[in-house]
């Protein structure tokens, strides 16, 4: 049989590893990857999350170590977020913006250890803070009362700014948001603070492990302020908002289920862009690699880099450090 052209033969690319790794057209380093963190207040050592294994609530102390560790592995940046104490929790997250807060201090802290060795982030949220484990600060009636909690919102990323965070993350999905916390830090004279936006933050099944880790008071759903799993067009829009406010960075979260969006904001966000691969998805790999049913290793390395090859410049993931020290 006789061509007119030679045969086309995709796999003579792929036919050794290191063939395969010199035509990659996607790579995962870990300069890209955040390691998000919690600490608690009134624990005495590091407090295991059941349903997130190899996750823990840390003390200072246990924080100051595993930053160390993250930094030392090249990962890009560490996520703060706060568990106050029950008895310190209060109906708009007083204990949130209180400069010996737990949050706060833990900033504090990790600056003074670590300068600029890293990228200090904060969590600019209230659900952490408040009993009844809503985002924001209610109504009479039960609702969430959106300019009452843009107050609040800015009161956080000053106090938190003050303690030395380099980024503050809204993450509570308010209209305005960015706007307002922009105008605030600003004005307190921390114009070089950074925003990583929430900017597509859905109300999805994947976040349940998440509740238990920061110790949520929430009792009902948080879908009347996140987004509907159905929406793509609304998801741009949240975006286009958050980056006309003076975003500085734009975060699509969940990841997996939400790979669609990443790619769609990659393409057109003239900003970074981050996507947060959640708690339900940490937990629904490691159960299945417990159970021997997957290969744990590979399957984190593979969902990474497809988070990567979707169009995320940062990826906020549980395994950074683990996954840091692997590349």
């Amino acid at each position: 049989m006789s061509l007119d052209h030679p045969v086309v033969r995709p796999r003579r690319l792929r036919t050794t590893p290191a063939m395969r790794n010199l035509v990659a057209e996607t790579s995962l380093e870990a300069r890209a990857l955040v390691l998000p963190m919690f600490v608690a207040d009134g624990i005495e050592v590091p407090t295991p999350i059941s349903s997130m294994p190899g996750v823990v609530q840390h003390t200072e102390q246990s924080l100051v170590v595993a930053a160390e560790e993250a930094i030392s592995a090249g990962v890009g940046g560490l996520m703060l977020f706060g568990v106050p104490r029950p008895e310190d929790k209060d109906a708009i997250g007083s204990a949130g913006s209180d400069p010996n807060g737990v949050l706060n201090r833990a900033l504090r802290l990790l600056t003074k250890e670590f300068g600029d060795d890293t990228v200090l982030m904060a969590d600019t949220c209230l659900d952490e803070f408040t009993d009844h484990g809503h985002c924001g600060v209610l109504t009479g009636d039960g609702r969430v009362d959106n300019d009452a909690t843009l107050e609040r919102y800015a009161e956080l990323a000053v106090s938190q700014a003050e303690a030395g965070a380099q980024v503050v993350g809204p993450s509570g999905m308010m209209d305005g948001q960015i706007g307002a916390i922009r105008s605030a830090l600003d004005s307190a004279g921390y114009t070089d603070v950074s925003q990583l936006a929430y900017a597509a933050k859905y109300a999805s099944a994947f976040y349940g492990p998440f509740r238990e880790a920061v110790g949520s008071s929430l009792r009902g759903d948080r879908r009347s302020y996140q987004q509907d799993s159905a929406n793509r067009r609304e998801a741009l829009h949240e975006v286009e908002l958050d980056i006309a406010e003076g975003a500085d960075m734009v975060m699509v979260k969940p990841a997996l289920a939400y790979l669609d969006l990443v790619r769609e904001v990659a393409d057109r966000s003239p900003v970074p862009v981050a996507a947060y691969q959640v708690s339900g998805e940490y937990a629904m790999i490691t159960a299945a690699a417990q159970q021997g049913w997957i290969d744990r290793d590979a399957a984190i390395l593979e969902s990474l880099l497809c988070i990567r090859r979707a169009g995320a410049d940062i990826i906020l993931t549980y395994w950074a450090t683990e996954v840091a020290n692997r590349l």
